[in-house]
C-alpha cells in the first residue's frame, strides 16, 4: 500500500507538488494520469526517496522508503529505463543490482525470461531499443519479487505485443494482492489495465476513482437506437427529445430515457436492432477532467 498525506514540494516559487492525499491500495492496479508538468513524476519521486517533501508524508506498506533495509525487496521502480550503465550487458546490470540486495542468481534469470530478455541477455545495453530498454527496466523492478510496484510510463517504445504483455503482467500482479501503481498517456491501455485511476491536475489530486466511475464522468443521457424503421421512429421521437441519424438506421436520442424509448417502440410496433446508452472513453473523461488544468497547449497550425 502507497499512502499520501498532504504531500507537497516545492522548487523555488514553483509547487510541482500541491496538498495531495491518495491511497494506493493492495490488489488493484491504480493508474496515474495527467497533463504534463501536472506533478506525477515529482510524485513518484517523493514516493522512493529521490525527492524530500516540502510538507507532507508518503509511506509504503507503512514505512518512510528511505528507511527501508532492502527496499528492492519491498518496492520495485521503473522511473528512468535509461539509468543503466549502457556498456553493461543486460545480464551483468541485473546481476550488479540483485548483489547489493542478496538475491541469488537463479532470480535473475527468470526475471530475464520473464520480460522477454533471453535472446538479448548478454549484450551490452548501449545497442539496445526503447522498447528492450523497457523490457530491461520492468526486470530490475520485479527482481527482487516486491509486494509493490512502482511503474512510470512503462509501455513507452513498446510494440503492441509488448503492450499487451505489460497489460497481463499488471493485471497478474495485482491478482497476487500486490500494489500496482503506473502512470501512461495511452488512454486506451489504461482503460484496459486500471481497476482504479488518480488523475493529477497542477499539483493537484483532481479525480481519485474506480475506472467505472471515471468513465460515467464522460457519459452523458443519450441513448443509441438502431432499427430498421427509422425515419418513421425519429419523427415520433422528435417530439419528445433530440434525434440525430449518424447512420441510416441508427439514430442517438437525447432527453428520452433508454426505458422510454423501449415503451414507444412496443407502442408504435416499431422493431428495434438495438437500444443502449452512449457511453464515453476515458480518454473523453480525462480531457473533461483536464480541460483547465493543462499546463503547456499546442498552438494552432497556423504560421505566424
Amino acid at each position: 500500500m502507497i499512502e499520501a498525506t498532504n504531500l507537497t514540494k516545492r522548487y523555488g516559487g514553483k509547487t510541482a507538488v500541491n496538498d495531495v492525499s491518495f491511497t494506493v491500495q493492495p490488489g488493484l492496479v491504480t493508474g496515474f494520469l495527467g497533463p504534463n508538468g501536472a506533478g506525477k513524476s515529482t510524485t513518484m519521486r517523493l514516493i522512493v526517496g529521490l525527492d524530500r517533501p516540502s510538507a507532507g508524508t508518503v509511506t509504503v506498506n507503512g514505512a518512510d522508503y528511505r528507511t527501508l533495509r532492502a527496499p528492492l525487496r519491498e518496492v520495485g521502480v521503473l522511473l528512468d529505463a535509461k539509468a543503466v550503465h549502457t556498456g553493461r550487458s543486460a545480464r551483468g546490470h541485473l546481476l550488479a543490482i540483485a548483489a547489493t540486495h542478496g538475491i541469488r542468481k537463479a532470480r535473475v534469470d527468470e526475471v530475464i525470461e520473464l520480460t522477454g530478455l533471453a535472446s538479448v541477455a548478454r549484450k551490452r545495453v548501449g545497442g539496445f531499443s526503447l522498447g528492450m530498454g523497457q523490457r530491461l527496466g520492468i526486470a530490475a523492478a520485479l527482481l527482487g519479487d516486491p509486494a509493490t510496484l512502482i511503474l512510470d510510463e512503462p509501455v513507452n517504445g513498446l510494440d503492441p505485443e509488448g503492450v499487451i504483455w505489460v497489460r497481463n503482467l499488471a493485471r497478474h500482479l495485482a491478482r497476487e494482492g500486490r500494489t500496482v501503481f503506473l502512470s501512461s498517456h495511452l488512454m486506451s491501455e489504461m482503460a484496459q489495465t486500471a481497476d482504479h485511476i488518480i488523475v493529477l491536475g497542477r499539483g493537484r489530486v483532481i479525480a481519485d476513482a474506480p475506472v467505472a466511475d471515471i468513465l460515467a464522468l464522460a457519459s452523458g443521457s443519450a441513448v443509441r437506437v438502431r432499427t430498421p424503421d427509422a425515419d418513421r421512429f425519429a419523427t415520433l421521437l422528435a417530439s419528445a427529445g433530440q434525434v440525430t441519424r449518424p447512420e441510416p438506421d441508427l439514430l442517438t436520442v437525447s432527453g428520452l430515457t433508454a426505458a422510454r424509448i423501449g415503451e414507444l417502440a412496443s407502442q408504435e410496433r416499431v422493431v428495434l436492432h438495438e437500444l443502449s446508452p452512449v457511453t464515453g472513453s476515458l480518454e473523453d473523461a480525462y480531457l473533461a477532467l483536464t480541460q483547465d488544468e493543462v499546463e503547456y497547449h499546442a498552438g494552432g497550425t497556423d504560421a505566424a
